[in-house]
Parts: C-alpha cells; structure tokens; sequence
C-alpha cells in the first residue's frame, strides 16, 4: 500500500533574505546538498518513493532541479552517497505550482488541500477513505537523523487518529513551544493559562489523513479549486481537542533553517 509524501516548498523565505531572492529555501545547501533532498533521501531510504512537493517562489528553479535528476518521462534518479542505499533510485514527483494558479502561495492547510488530487490521483475527492494516508514535511527544516518508517504508518492506520505529530525541544526561537503531549500519547492544545505542562515545538513533520481536510475540521472543497489561503494549526487545535491527534517527542538533530545565521551554523559544524 502506497503511502504518498508532501515536501512543503512554497514559502518566500522572507528572514532567510537576501539568500532567497534568487534561490527558493528549500534549495539553500546544507552540508553539500540542497535541503530539501535530505528529505527525499531520507523517504526514499524508508521506502517511500510517490512525492509532491507544493511550489510558488522561484516555481520554476525548483522543477528544473527535479528535471536534472529525470532519467525517464515516469521517475528520476538520485544517486546515494552512503554505501547503505548505494544506486540509483527510481521514485515519482508531482509538483503543486501555487504561485502559477492563483498568483500567491496558500499557507500550510491550503496548500495541502490544493495538493490532494495529487497525492490521491485514483481518488482525488474521496478523502474518508482509510488509505488516504500520508506525509506532510516542511522543506525547510533540517533533521538529518529522521526515519520515515513503514512502522509508524502502519500505526497509525490502526488508529482513530486524523494526525500524528513528531514534537521537539523547544528551540531559541520557539521557547514557549506548541503544543502538549498527555499520557496516552495524545497531542494537547493547551489554553494559553496552563503554565506547569509541557509545551513541544511542532516539527512539521507528520502523518495525516485526508479527511482532516474535510468538513467539519476544514471548510476548503478538495483540491481547493478556488485558492484559498489557510494555515494548519487552526485545523490541528480543532481536532486535538477532539482527541483525534497523537504525538511524539523527537530528540535527534532537528533545526528551523529560518535565518542566514542557522544555515551558516549548520555548514560551519558539518561533519
């Protein structure tokens, strides 16, 4: 059974200036590679291979990155530097051009709405069906020890979950965090006046179901035809309070490549 992934790549990148005036963020390299390939290596090394990624900023720079790595009109290639997965890597990348069909990029719930006739092409407006799985990963972040395992999908298919967060320690920049984990695993929305537990910084990675895309989590019609903007929490804070979001806390490398200060930070420590 396949499960999809979404590498989130539209963002302008307006701290990481003047870097990202001509190059998209999720380009900018970080220990000799782009930072958006960490995650296509690390989801392919988990089997994952049928990939979208959401564009608007510098759009085309991005395609043609992906055409430089096409050896056929159906896949790509991707050649690993590490013995463990030595080769050539077939795998599908489907592209959700923002900027091109509405002239701005549609947040994080709008642009993974818009996205999912991509990620579900055999069923782009059924998404209550309980395959209708997948990855959601920001493309710029960088978390070099992440495993995106078959395991923690099939997990949460058993579940009654819509999502599954991966939370980590609060960085300098988040100190206050996001959100809570309670004691069966369950993501929390803490009210602003709870200030003994323990608040984590989402790590915009996770697993999601298509149907936290749909009423009564999210109001945007599949596929967003109309280009709606909308952000992610809102959707996330709807249902955790349902008691339909589960976490984890994530304590490998994790970094928000935000500032031209991070990334050189990253680079100057490079193994």
């Amino acid at each position: 059974m396949t499960t999809p992934a979404i590498i989130l790549a539209a963002g302008r990148g307006e701290r990481m200036r003047p870097l990202t005036d001509t190059t998209p963020k999720p380009l900018l390299s970080v220990q000799g590679r782009p930072l958006l390939m960490w995650h296509v290596q690390a989801l392919l090394h988990g089997g994952f291979d049928q990939l979208v990624l959401n564009t608007a900023w510098l759009a085309p720079k991005v395609s043609s990155f992906f055409d430089t790595l096409r050896f056929s009109d159906k896949g790509f290639k991707l050649s690993f530097q590490d013995s463990s997965s030595p080769g050539y890597h077939r795998f599908d990348a489907r592209f959700s051009h923002e900027q091109a069909d509405f002239g701005q990029a549609l947040e994080t719930a709008g642009g993974i709405a818009r996205a999912l006739p991509l990620l579900f092409p055999a069923h782009p407006t059924d998404l209550h069906g309980p395959d209708n799985v997948f990855w959601v990963v920001a493309g710029d972040v960088f978390t070099p020890g992440f495993a995106f395992q078959a395991e923690s999908v099939a997990r949460f298919r058993a579940s009654p979950h819509l999502a599954h967060l991966w939370l980590v320690p609060n960085p300098a920049h988040n100190p206050r965090g996001d959100f809570g984990i309670g004691p069966t695993g369950l993501a929390l929305n803490l009210p602003a006046t709870d200030t003994t537990t323990p608040r984590h910084t989402y790590s915009t990675i996770g697993l999601y179901r298509a149907g936290l895309f749909t009423e009564p989590w999210c109001d945007i019609p599949p596929g967003n035809p109309h280009g709606v903007r909308a952000p992610l929490a809102p959707l996330l804070r709807r249902a955790m309070d349902a008691g339909r979001v589960s976490a984890e806390l994530y304590t490998g490398p994790w970094t928000d490549v935000g500032t031209p200060e991070r990334l050189a930070q990253l680079n100057a420590t490079a193994p």
